[in-house]
């Protein structure tokens, strides 16, 4: 079930992160409600990445579809990963499984991760590029609790 809801989540993700995600701000934990999706989103507020290296754009989404009331968790890197253990996502003093797939990262267990995030101050994501660079993204999750209770709350 997790495998198809990732798939449609792709799928969906893709459509609306085209159209939204120009306004994706730094530090912001920000709601975003559409027909058959709703999410919240933040841009890290400090990325570290070699000098001379590229990347896309990247975020963290935590996001609900078609009416479900189980949130997903979705980092994009702006890269490949190197490998599905390539990934390292601490929130405060707490490390947490994601696994991952291209450029893209989901959590094993959404639930104890957001409420995490819930508690928590920053989130640093460290990551391996398939070419073996690393990044280093931190976010901080001052008004997360504020927006994933609107993401929680909406009844569409």
């Amino acid at each position: 079930m997790k495998n198809y809801s990732i798939l449609l989540a792709l799928v969906l993700i893709t459509t609306f992160s085209i159209r939204s995600l120009a306004d994706v701000k730094k530090g912001k934990w920000e709601f975003v409600k559409d027909t058959d999706y709703c999410f919240i989103q933040s841009a890290p507020i400090k990325t570290d990445i070699p000098k001379g290296k590229s990347r896309g754009q990247n975020y963290v989404l935590v996001y609900r579809m078609n009416k479900n009331p189980e949130p997903i968790i979705q980092i994009t890197a702006g890269f490949n990963y190197k490998s599905p253990d390539s990934i390292e996502v601490k929130i405060d003093n707490g490390v947490y499984n994601f696994f991952t797939d291209a450029d893209t990262a989901w959590a094993n267990e959404d639930k104890k991760v957001i409420f995490a995030m819930k508690k928590g101050n920053t989130m640093t994501i460290h990551g391996y590029s398939s070419r073996g660079t690393l990044t280093t993204d931190t976010y901080t999750l001052k008004g997360f609790t504020s927006a994933f209770n609107k993401l929680s709350n909406l009844v569409q």
